[in-house]
């Protein structure tokens, strides 16, 4: 309830706001009797209590750009590890705790390993929404934190830019939003804010390749599934992870973001010109430190062995059928039975260390995809021994030579 409140009276902000500068300038954006409309369709959903999914969405935003930094990043470390605690001990090798092992393994299976009859299940192909949500919510985080790092790391001026009063309301008071334009004074602050829009365009790589690989590369059968909880898992994460990677910064990037839009929606393009130079948005990339640039190599190392794994996996299916097995092989797939989950650990060590490996944020959000992933491997790798007479004994689970 307070939630809604809160979205309520931002709503009510922006609307008089709106209201006050719409017949006071000529040159005002046509766009703002528009938006005074809309707004009152959320307020009228608010009042009401009736709203529906999209009309949720608006007051939602606000909100959200007015939460304080920590509580976002202290219930992202929370989510992770109520991810990570439940995986490690259903790994315990503790005849006690074996049922809880087969629980967690029914909620994770998936394809192959789920059993047919489960009624909590979904068509396996809806692996194509996990991506849709990852590209749509890591690209919104990766514009937002580099047009705020290329506007206020280095335009940096002294020119006053007063914010209205409406906008200031609108993005939590005069203690967000000064009277003139940000100072970043602070070089760690600044190399922080290029080192997310760094890591984040990493993400942005994966889940492109994921989506373009889950339309183009994969064939699932019309009787693959996988559980329920299982796919809403794959939501979470594919939002958790995005919003891991910019959490020192993205929320004051969005919160930017949608004053730089609220400012344009009043006063107009004319008004508010904004100039690009694509070298100064690229050099400040290119002039991070060697964690960085290591990071990226590790990244791409893993980026590669996984495109290449997926597309053995994708070529078995479109030669012998949606349903029938066969043991692959080639690249990885000669060390162990998921070279492709091996790969998607290789390629978050990158990001993590991309990252400065500074911020437990990052570091859960890697140990969840470790855990999840050996969990995941270790059934894998027990059901290809059991369908498979002729299965190489040298393969491992997903660790070469170890496990």
């Amino acid at each position: 309830m307070l939630l809604f409140t809160a979205a309520n009276k931002k709503l009510w902000c922006l609307k008089s706001y709106l209201h006050s500068v719409r017949f006071e300038s000529s040159r005002s954006s046509p766009f703002a009797s528009v938006l005074v409309a809309v707004i009152s369709r959320f307020k009228y959903g608010l009042r009401g209590m009736k709203l529906s999914c999209s009309s949720a969405v608006f007051p939602l935003l606000f909100c959200c750009c007015s939460m304080d930094l920590g509580v976002i990043t202290f219930l992202l470390r929370l989510a992770w590890i109520a991810g990570i605690l439940p995986i490690l001990v259903a790994s315990v090798p503790i005849k006690s705790l074996n049922f809880f092992h087969k629980t967690l393994l029914r909620f994770a299976a998936r394809g192959k390993i789920l059993q047919s009859s489960d009624k909590f299940a979904v068509p396996q192909k809806y692996f194509l929404h996990f991506y849709l949500v990852a590209v749509v919510l890591t690209t919104c985080l990766t514009v937002s934190t580099w047009f705020y790092a290329y506007r206020e790391m280095i335009l940096v001026t002294t020119e006053p830019f007063q914010y209205s009063t409406g906008t200031i309301n609108l993005t939590g008071g005069p203690h967000k939003i000064s009277g003139h334009k940000y100072h970043i004074t602070s070089a760690r602050q600044r190399l922080q804010v290029w080192r997310t829009v760094f890591v984040l365009l990493l993400m942005e790589a994966q889940v492109l390749r994921r989506l373009y690989e889950t339309q183009n590369v994969f064939v699932y059968s019309p009787t693959a599934k996988m559980h329920i909880l299982g796919y809403l898992t794959g939501l979470f994460f594919y939002t958790a992870a995005p919003l891991s990677l910019g959490s020192t910064c993205a929320l004051e990037a969005l919160r930017y973001l949608v004053v730089q839009i609220t400012e344009f929606v009043i006063k107009g393009w004319t008004q508010l010109p904004v100039e690009f130079e694509w070298r100064e948005m690229v050099k400040p990339l290119m002039d991070l430190g060697w964690c960085q640039w290591i990071g990226a190599a590790i990244f791409i190392w893993g980026w590669w062995h996984q495109l290449c794994c997926h597309a053995i996996l994708g070529s078995l299916r479109k030669c012998r059928g949606a349903n029938d097995y066969v043991i692959p092989h080639g690249d990885w797939f000669d060390y162990v039975s998921c070279p492709h989950y091996l790969a998607e650990i290789v390629i978050y060590a990158g990001i993590l260390v991309a990252s400065g490996g500074l911020d437990a944020t990052v570091w859960l959000l890697f140990l969840f995809v470790v855990a999840n992933l050996i969990f995941a491997a270790a059934e894998t790798h027990r059901w290809y021994r059991l369908k498979f007479d002729t299965y190489p004994k040298s393969r491992k689970a997903i660790i070469p030579f170890i496990y």
